[in-house]
């Protein structure tokens, strides 16, 4: 089993297809307008923004934490929280051993929060 899909509210697709596309770098895939469905892949997982969908707290995993936010409060985005260490892997059962994993909170065009994950390796490794 594999996860295929998360749904997002999204009230304005036009405005969420705007923030999702520069926020994944990448356009999305598919729009069905009616009923008001836009999809997005991120690493082979569907993204569905749609007016019926409840607000859900999706996490996406970045490259560069600490630039991303930086970027997108340059764009004019809300950070909700900036970058915070959340947690130290002594093993590998939440993530890889010996690593950190930092997380940020924005704001999408919806008014959802989206958080930002980055993996780093630990200090003094």
């Amino acid at each position: 089993m594999r996860l295929m899909q998360v749904a997002q509210h999204a009230e304005d697709l036009k405005r969420a297809a705007a923030f999702y596309a520069a926020l994944l770098d990448s356009e999305p895939r598919a729009l069905f307008d009616p009923p008001g469905l836009l999809f997005f892949d991120i690493g082979g997982v569907r993204l569905l923004l749609e007016k019926g969908a409840p607000s859900s707290l999706i996490y996406l995993e970045v490259g560069d934490l600490y630039g991303t936010v930086a970027t997108l409060r340059r764009r004019g985005v809300r950070i909700i929280a900036d970058p915070q260490l959340i947690f130290g892997h002594t093993d590998d059962s939440l993530g890889p051993a010996d690593s950190e994993e930092w997380m940020a909170f924005i704001e999408d065009s919806e008014g959802n929060t989206v958080g930002l994950v980055s993996r780093l390796r630990a200090m003094g490794e």
